[in-house]
């Protein structure tokens, strides 16, 4: 009898204690657990310095790529809080989103689109902005800032202008 093909683990979004989504992130994957931490890097700017700092994409979340029954391992590390959920079930994000994720932020797409060009309300497949396959929904704009809902990983990203 041939056995089926293993469907691959969904990706899980994970809450997070506040500033612990790398720590997190690199202990789950000690652990052999993989998990994914969207950084992007903003300068700081100190009284005396400015400095380029990595700070996550997501804050106080991270994406773990893990089996519905080992969903549980990621709680015998201390930062991990619970899972988000959206519309009453786990949060989910795709392969495949996860990898435009990865790519957008490799490639810098945030900060080369105009903001001046999107509406509060106006749905976006947020592929001009470097993602594949994701949907969002322009929360608020203004010459400085844009807020997105991201509906997949129920939460809004903000993108500055430099």
């Amino acid at each position: 009898m041939a056995s089926s093909p293993k469907s691959p683990p969904d990706w899980f979004v994970l809450h997070t204690k506040i500033r612990a989504e790398k720590k997190l992130a690199n202990q789950l994957c000690n652990d052999g657990i993989e998990a994914y931490c969207p950084t992007q890097t903003v300068v700081r700017q100190w009284s005396d310095r400015k400095k380029k700092v990595e700070v996550p994409l997501l804050p106080s979340m991270i994406l773990v790529n893990i089996s519905e029954q080992d969903r549980q391992k990621v709680f015998r590390r201390t930062n991990a809080l619970r899972y988000m959920h959206w519309l009453g079930k786990p949060a989910i994000v795709t392969s495949e989103e996860v990898e435009s994720l990865r790519s957008a932020i490799e490639d810098s797409k945030f900060e080369s689109h105009g903001l001046e060009q999107l509406k509060p309300g106006e749905k976006l497949d947020m592929t001009s902005l470097g993602f594949k396959q994701i949907q969002g929904t322009v929360k608020f704009v203004n010459d400085q800032e844009c807020w997105i809902v991201l509906e997949k990983f129920g939460y809004i990203v903000k993108f500055k202008r430099n």
